[in-house]
């Protein structure tokens, strides 16, 4: 019952009536754009958006590639003023490329490791340190996230674009009531001949 209620009043702006005034048929005009853009454009940019993160972690996924390092020195409480990470501690590692190039760098790793123990870092194309790949999972849990945001900033811009206009045809209405009351009003008073 509420729903037949609601979309009765929704569908007045429709129908012939000597009080429907332009700026009702042109809000409800910009409604059904609204919705269509909702409808279509939301899914559409969701699906978009997931795809393109869902690429972009394939991409880093093959960018990169591990390595064993080797650790140059021992980690002890001391190297707490090199840095930290997250309870981890910044330390000097040495690797061998594919190629065969040897290179070093500071990764964060477990306090109180020995001199010579193994590590296993993450290298770009060109052989520099970086961050691990995203697994699989957070992979499609990041694209699934993107494509819910995605989505949502559609149909947010669209139902904020209604609202601003809908704002800007309530003033114009206002203002053509208080120009119609004021000419009504002027009338008041006079006798009828």
């Amino acid at each position: 019952m509420r729903t037949g209620t609601t979309i009765r009043r929704s569908l007045w702006r429709w129908r012939r009536n000597p009080l429907r005034r332009r700026e009702d048929v042109l809000e409800a005009w910009i409604l059904l754009i609204v919705w269509l853009v909702i409808a279509l454009a939301g899914p559409v940019a969701g699906v978009l958006g997931a795809h393109a993160a869902a690429h972009s972690a394939a991409q880093r996924r093959a960018e990169r590639h591990s390595a064993t390092a080797t650790l140059v020195s021992d980690v002890s409480s001391s190297s707490l003023s090199t840095g930290t990470t997250g309870g981890r501690i910044d330390a000097t590692v040495r690797w061998t490329a594919p190629d065969g190039t040897r290179h070093s760098g500071k990764i964060p790793v477990d306090e109180g490791m020995k001199a010579g123990s193994r590590v296993t870092v993450w290298t770009d194309r060109q052989n520099h340190l970086t961050t691990a790949p995203p697994a699989a999972t957070q992979a499609g849990v990041d694209a699934a996230f993107m494509g819910a945001a995605s989505s949502f900033a559609v149909v947010t811009a669209a139902a904020a674009g209604y609202y601003g206009v809908r704002i800007i045809l309530n003033r114009r209405r206002r203002a053509a009531w208080e120009h119609e009351w004021r000419d009504v009003g002027s009338q008041w008073g006079r006798a009828a001949s």
